[in-house]
């Protein structure tokens, strides 16, 4: 990890902060992205090593390329994207309002779209680069009163693999994580009723992440599935 730069979407969320935690001892170079910026600056202050924090709406296309460039202008480059951010919307699919259902996929489906495209531009001129993207296990495998969070995840997923074809020749490697239920603010302003007691922990969640990180360069762990064992899919 040592001079990697990494850029973490959703780094003040419970995943992206887990990982960033473990990444910043590691000496890599870190960039935080995330809306609220005291939440940044809170977070930024607890950790050694280099860290820009750069308070961004990944909703927002030009907020997307000023995260970018501020990261350009102060590391020179881009190793790594983690995109972590998303919110959840579970509800019986004849509840969800149209205001929602944009919602939800302008952040989880066309903000983690701007993100990565952004992002791959700039590891396509160096032939070089590692995307993840947290996708969920709803994004692998159907659920009821998930109609909404899944069209954007399965969207997400689908977007990833048809990029990771086209820039694979240009060293850019693409890894999707299919977490089960997570114990994270995610769940926080969701009405289901759910044991967060049995869920992954954070710290399960961004260990996986920080394994495809430290994978040698000529592995690609395109995907990895992690459940708590009270909830399989198969």
């Amino acid at each position: 990890m040592q001079d990697k730069v990494i850029i973490i979407v959703g780094a003040t969320g419970g995943i992206g902060t887990a990982l960033t935690r473990q990444l910043a001892p590691t000496g890599a170079k870190l960039v935080l992205a995330a809306r609220n910026a005291v939440n940044l600056a809170t977070l930024a202050e607890e950790l050694s090593g280099e860290v820009l924090t750069v308070p961004t709406d990944i909703t927002q296309p030009d907020q997307v390329k000023a995260l970018i460039q501020a990261t350009l202008r102060r590391f020179g480059q881009i190793d790594v994207l983690v995109n972590a951010a998303g919110i959840g919307i579970l509800k019986p699919y004849n509840s969800i309002e149209p205001g929602e259902l944009e919602k939800i996929l302008d952040l989880n489906l066309k903000g983690c779209f701007y993100t990565t495209q952004a992002a791959a531009q700039e590891m396509q001129k160096r032939k070089s680069g590692h995307i993840c993207n947290v996708v969920g296990i709803l994004g692998k495998h159907s659920m009821g009163m998930a109609a909404a969070y899944s069209a954007s995840k399965f969207g997400v997923v689908g977007f990833s693999k048809c990029m990771a074809e086209e820039l694979k020749r240009f060293g850019v490697k693409f890894t999707l994580f299919y977490f089960g239920g997570v114990d994270s603010p995610f769940w926080d302003n969701v009405s289901l009723k759910v044991d967060r007691s049995k869920m992954l922990s954070c710290e399960t969640a961004a260990n996986a992440i920080f394994y495809a990180l430290s994978a040698e360069p000529q592995a690609v762990p395109m995907e990895i599935n992690i459940q708590p064992d009270s909830h399989l899919f198969f």
